[in-house]
């Protein structure tokens, strides 16, 4: 059964509360100007009526993560831009559990999203209001999973697309780009990304699939909310709400979805808490700037990290806002070796090849166990954000060559041996 959306038609800031009518396109990637002005940027967010609600929508008619559309930033009559997203297993890790001494452990496994990352939930639900706005093009700067998802979705929506890059990153990361007919050119300096993004969105009238402010105030925000499908999927996947969800954390988008999800739900009576959110991040500016009880999130000092698709100097005001209200933590981790080393025990004891960027939260979850910082009896889901196969190089850097024997029980023996 179709249900009336619950979106207010409106726009709001999380830190002063200022309202916006959609569409508010010109914040879009920029955030709320008062905030802006006051030093400590934020993004602006959907506001939606759950008054008298009693129930997740759940529209079995609606394609992906479509089903949950009434919450939602759409009009009912948009169609849906979708490639079958959502609906993501959840992976239970019990060898890991059992050596950390925790009640559960379990990846959220967003790998089996279209283009192998959750980046595609954002991507849905924005090419979807792309659509609505009928805008003639889309602009990214990304530097793989998030170009990838919206150069996938503007295909599917038949919207042209150019994604803005830096020339550092990965060449299976630039193709992905590519083979979804975008146009994707390559800048030396990341923030260079983002004057000329937003030339072409006040010069052309270009949508902004991602933030173009410096300082960052995150990711367009109608796809933000297609994170809290996360939320929802969680609930039903383990009939309650999880004690700890640790996610990969840069400028917070994820982490800001999956929050406003669990908000939903508890708003709903569905859930009677929050799960205490944990940001896993290369450099740590939520974790300096909840420490230090400020609202501006970075610059923290920074430089290259295997988890280069999150190795920012910089968070968001929402992200921080999300930590503070679930009582969250978030757990700096710098270490490239330590990060891949992670990579390749989810490997050996899961079964999962997950992207450096997306192993980052297991080594966040050792330190926080190594400290005392979860409790024995803790199920803790961390976000599996996208896959290794995107990266191979690097996890390749850590593995020995592959030997070349004998076609002999005796040959394969010695070298089984070693």
């Amino acid at each position: 059964m179709t249900e009336t959306s619950r979106y207010l038609g409106r726009l709001s800031c999380p830190r002063c509360s200022a309202t916006y009518r959609d569409p508010a396109t010109e914040l879009l990637g920029r955030g709320c100007p008062a905030c802006e002005k006051d030093g400590a940027p934020a993004n602006v967010l959907p506001d939606y009526d759950l008054a008298g609600a009693s129930r997740l929508p759940d529209d079995p008619d609606q394609p992906g993560l479509f089903r949950h559309r009434a919450l939602l930033p759409l009009r009912q009559a948009t169609p849906a831009v979708s490639l079958g997203e959502g609906g993501t297993p959840l992976v239970s890790l019990p060898r890991t559990a059992e050596r950390l001494g925790l009640g559960a452990l379990l990846v959220k496994d967003e790998t089996r999203n279209p283009t192998w990352s959750y980046k595609d939930r954002l991507a849905a639900v924005a090419m979807t209001k792309a659509v609505e706005l009928g805008v003639e093009a889309v602009v990214v700067a990304s530097t793989g999973n998030h170009g990838a998802a919206v150069a996938a979705y503007a295909a599917r929506a038949d919207l042209p697309c150019v994604v803005l890059t830096v020339a550092s990153v990965p060449s299976t990361m630039k193709t992905l780009m590519q083979v979804y007919g975008a146009r994707v050119v390559a800048l030396e300096h990341a923030p260079d990304r983002w004057r000329l993004m937003r030339e072409l969105v006040e010069d052309r009238g270009w949508l902004p699939m991602s933030g173009h402010a410096a300082p960052p105030v995150g990711s367009i925000s109608y796809g933000v909310d297609g994170y809290k499908t996360i939320a929802y999927e969680l609930l039903a996947d383990l009939g309650r709400v999880p004690d700890y969800v640790v996610v990969p954390t840069a400028y917070a988008d994820g982490l800001t979805g999956i929050w406003r999800g669990f908000a939903d739900l508890v708003a709903l009576g569905l859930a009677d808490r929050m799960p205490v959110l944990v940001a896993a991040e290369p450099f740590g500016p939520h974790g300096t700037a909840l420490a230090a009880g400020t609202d501006t999130v970075g610059p923290v000092p920074a430089g290259p990290s295997v988890a280069f698709s999150i190795a920012s100097p910089y968070g968001t005001f929402q992200g921080l806002a999300a930590l503070r209200a679930t009582g969250g933590k978030a757990v700096p981790v710098p270490d490239d070796t330590r990060i891949l080393d992670a990579q390749g025990r989810i490997g050996r004891e899961a079964g999962l090849y997950l992207e450096a960027s997306s192993a980052i939260t297991l080594v966040a979850v050792e330190e926080l166990a190594a400290a005392g910082g979860l409790p024995a009896d803790a199920t803790v889901v961390i976000i599996g954000t996208s896959t290794g196969l995107k990266d191979v190089g690097a996890t390749a850097a850590t593995l020995p060559p592959v030997p070349v024997v004998e076609p002999t029980l005796a040959a394969l023996d010695r070298e089984l041996g070693r």
